[in-house]
C-alpha cells in the first residue's frame, strides 16, 4: 500500500519525534511550531509558517485563519500540545485541506504522548476525510 505523498510524511513525521525527543512535554505550542521546521530543514525539507488561509461562502470571505505549517506546499501540518488529539482537532485541519485544495494533512500532538494523526482530504466536495493515526 503506497501512502499519498507518504515519502514527504514520513520526513515530517521523523522531523516531528527529534522534536519531540530533543524538547520533550511541556512547553508551548509556539516552541514545537518554532523547532519543527529546523528539523524539516536539517532533512532538506522546505515549508512555510503560520500560512494564511481564505474561507470564503458564495464568493465572500467569511473567515481567516492560518495553517502552523505548510511543507512543501503539499502537506498541512497543525500543531498542538494536548492530552491527546481530540476530533476538533482532526476537523480543523479538515477544515483547512477543504480550504486549500491540499489533500494530505497531519496533526502533530506534543503531549504526554507523541502522537499524530494523517488525514486524507478523499472528496473535498463532501470533506470526507480518511484517517490514520499512531503514537510513540
Amino acid at each position: 500500500l503506497e501512502l499519498l505523498h507518504g515519502e514527504l510524511t514520513g520526513e515530517i513525521i521523523g522531523a516531528f519525534f527529534d522534536v519531540y525527543n530533543e524538547l520533550g512535554y511541556g512547553f508551548f505550542e509556539a516552541v514545537y511550531q518554532r523547532a519543527l521546521p529546523l528539523a524539516l530543514a536539517a532533512r532538506g525539507i522546505g515549508c512555510e509558517r503560520e500560512v494564511p488561509l481564505t474561507v470564503r461562502f458564495r464568493g465572500a470571505v467569511v473567515g481567516e485563519y492560518r495553517a502552523d505549517l505548510v511543507v512543501e506546499k503539499t502537506v498541512i501540518v497543525e500543531s498542538k500540545v494536548a492530552e491527546k488529539i481530540l476530533p476538533a482537532h482532526e476537523m480543523q485541519l479538515l477544515n483547512y485541506l477543504k480550504a486549500t485544495g491540499i489533500t494530505v494533512g497531519l496533526v502533530l500532538n506534543f503531549g504526554p504522548r507523541a502522537t499524530f494523526r494523517r488525514l486524507l482530504l478523499s472528496s473535498p466536495q463532501a470533506g470526507s476525510a480518511v484517517i490514520r493515526s499512531s503514537s510513540a
